[in-house]
């Protein structure tokens, strides 16, 4: 049993069997929580320094009310993406300190973490129809305990916006690019820049650009070097890179 193998592990650290680095170590690899329509990992923050996220979009309310209830007892800081506003009522109700960002569609239980990274990640967005894409990058590196800076509507379609921010983007340690349409703003970015580009692709557009099918290709066939691509309308994956990639080496 679970409680058996903690109880095992603290006892031989307690006696002097094992150091403190093994003792977590061992705790790392404890199994889940099985709440019969989910299994929680509590202990996915001793593994990845950041305690597990819950995709809230095709749960029902209640669900993911009762997930992140349960991984709240746990953790002091919690986090459910692509929340909508039925959702937002339902763990409202249920979970204690429960906040809710509209724009980045977010719910965090808790608070954020204190700024840890040595940099700023910058968060830039081709229009503002891909604010909410954009908001939710933002957000999620803020969570993640890292200073972020928010430049948006400066697509190429007025390329004299992007030139304005160009002391932002030379001082930014990652920066993270959210485009639709053609995605064209990830590799304008990624020539000028000399830090790690993510760029993300959202699903703005009309026909042809195929429900952001058009910007991703366009991303992943960029020639400005640094440039790494996530999926279509991932921003949460992209603030949580940006974040792993602003703390490496401290």
């Amino acid at each position: 049993m679970d409680r058996d193998r903690i109880e095992g592990i603290l006892l031989n650290f307690k006696a002097g069997g094992i150091g403190l680095e093994d003792a977590l170590e061992g705790l790392k690899a404890l199994p889940y929580e099985d709440m019969g329509f989910a299994k929680i990992d509590n202990h996915r923050s001793l593994r990845k320094g950041f305690p597990e996220v819950v995709f809230c979009s095709g749960k029902t309310p209640s669900q993911t009310a009762a997930i992140l209830k349960k991984l709240a007892a746990q953790n002091l800081c919690v986090m459910g993406t692509r929340a909508d506003m039925v959702t937002w009522k339902a763990v409202e109700s249920a979970v204690e300190g429960a906040e809710y960002f509209e724009d980045a569609r977010i719910i965090l239980v808790g608070k954020k973490n204190e700024p840890s990274g040595s940099g700023v990640i910058l968060v830039v967005s081709g229009g503002t129809s891909d604010m909410p894409v954009a908001q939710e990058a933002a957000l999620t590196a803020e969570i993640m305990g890292n200073r972020v800076e928010r430049v948006f509507d400066i697509g190429v379609a007025g390329i004299h916006r992007l030139m304005d921010n160009r002391d932002r983007i030379f001082s930014a340690r990652v920066i993270i690019v959210v485009a639709g349409m053609e995605g064209a703003l990830a590799s304008i970015v990624g020539g000028l820049a000399r830090c790690p580009v993510i760029a993300v692709p959202t699903s703005v557009g009309y026909g042809a650009s195929f429900s952001g099918l058009a910007a991703l290709l366009s991303m992943l066939n960029s020639c400005a070097p640094g440039v790494a691509v996530v999926n279509i309308d991932n921003g949460f994956g992209a603030g949580y890179m940006a974040a792993v990639i602003n703390r490496m080496g401290e």
